[in-house]
């Protein structure tokens, strides 16, 4: 399954939440030890504060445990990257939890999961989650830090962007004509087909869809307004498909035209041979997700061994395979340590694109939170 959807059905993640917390244990959670104290890998910002990476390895393994979530195998690659994880450290056991939950439903998972084993030690979230709620991370800066543009890194560590790509539009070739514009996707031809993977206001991908709509319908990142007029319009036409996207409604033809990251709509071509991925000429919009640790982690010193694998060379070349760029692609291409092959492989990046800033996200955030519901009904 896709994380596309990856969240929304509200009983069905209260319920897994639910479940979650009655697992958890009343006493004390892995990030204290018997005196109740927590532990120094709790509070340690770099490998430094653990005396360096071997001792925050030895401290990783004793704690012996690593609780992910929202973490879809077929999402960027994810499922090589979690097997490899455990291969790497077989004394780390990986709960992989709610894989479908939203970015919102993580930290609604980490709220309800306070003080248990059960709560999750890491996060990976879309932008405007992660500004929502920085008191909710624990400052961590990897021994690649430096390698990470400053304009995809929060300055003190609490959130990282990892991986990225460019908003597109996937669609089953076998059933349509190539859209080569937004305006396209209005017309008759795309009755009840278009589908946009989750709620904009929750999940990070839906809110880049209605980012490219906007640059795409002559606005700017300042203002979604045009955005969500193009979805308004798209409803009020019957062209907008209201499923939520996975794999699964892709391969069955039930969610034939998609808005997505392109290396998600990509890799829907293994399971439908005409499926093709279009990322319209003039303005991209280009977005990546971001890592945070848990600052309430039952395995701090696991959460921080995790960080400093993604953004390993090997792992940032495993987010490439995944057909995601990679945030140190830039440094790893000057070291010569990228995987040369799978670069080549990309799609040709748009002349002009745009990225959102911290500002523009929590604006658009908020906008989409009073306007979205209204205007698509």
């Amino acid at each position: 399954m896709s994380r596309m959807s990856r969240r929304r059905a509200v009983t069905l993640a209260l319920t897994t939440i639910a479940a979650l917390s009655l697992a958890g244990c009343a006493g004390a959670t892995g990030a204290e030890n018997a005196s109740g104290a927590k532990p120094a890998a709790a509070t340690a910002k770099s490998v430094s504060d653990l005396g360096g990476f071997d001792k925050l390895e030895a401290a990783a393994k004793a704690e012996g445990a690593l609780n992910v979530i929202a973490l879809p195998r077929d999402w960027a690659n994810y499922g090589e990257i979690l097997d490899l994880f455990t291969k790497r450290y077989p004394e780390i056991t990986v709960t992989e939890q709610s894989p479908d939950f939203s970015s919102a439903e993580e930290i609604t998972a980490a709220k309800t999961n306070e003080g248990l084993d059960t709560a999750p030690d890491v996060f990976d979230l879309g932008l405007t989650v992660a500004l929502q709620n920085t008191d909710r991370f624990a400052p961590y800066k990897v021994q690649t830090w430096d390698d990470i543009p400053a304009e995809l890194k929060e300055s003190t560590g609490l959130f990282v962007g990892d991986y990225g790509g460019y908003m597109s539009v996937g669609y089953d070739s076998s059933k349509f004509a190539a859209p080569t514009q937004l305006s396209d996707l209005l017309s008759s031809e795309f009755r009840g087909s278009v589908a946009i993977n989750g709620d904009p206001t929750q999940a990070g991908a839906a809110f880049a869809a209605v980012g490219l709509a906007t640059v795409q319908s002559g606005g700017s990142l300042d203002d979604f307004q045009p955005g969500i007029d193009f979805f308004s319009k798209l409803d009020k036409a019957g062209n907008m498909l209201k499923l939520d996207v996975t794999s699964a409604t892709v391969a069955s033809g039930e969610t034939p035209v998609v808005f997505d990251w392109d290396y998600l709509n990509s890799a829907h071509s293994a399971d439908v041979p005409t499926w093709k991925t279009v990322v319209f000429d003039g303005v991209g919009y280009a977005g990546y997700y971001n890592q945070a640790i848990n600052a309430d982690a039952p395995h701090p010193a696991a959460a921080r061994l995790w960080e400093e694998f993604l953004y390993s060379d090997e792992v940032q070349n495993l987010w490439l395979k995944g057909g995601a760029r990679p945030v140190r692609m830039e440094a790893m291409t000057k070291a010569g340590t990228i995987d040369a092959d799978l670069a080549a492989k990309l799609p040709k990046a748009p002349a002009d694109t745009v990225v959102p800033s911290e500002d523009q996200s929590t604006e658009a955030g908020t906008l989409l939170g009073k306007e979205w519901a209204a205007a698509v009904q």
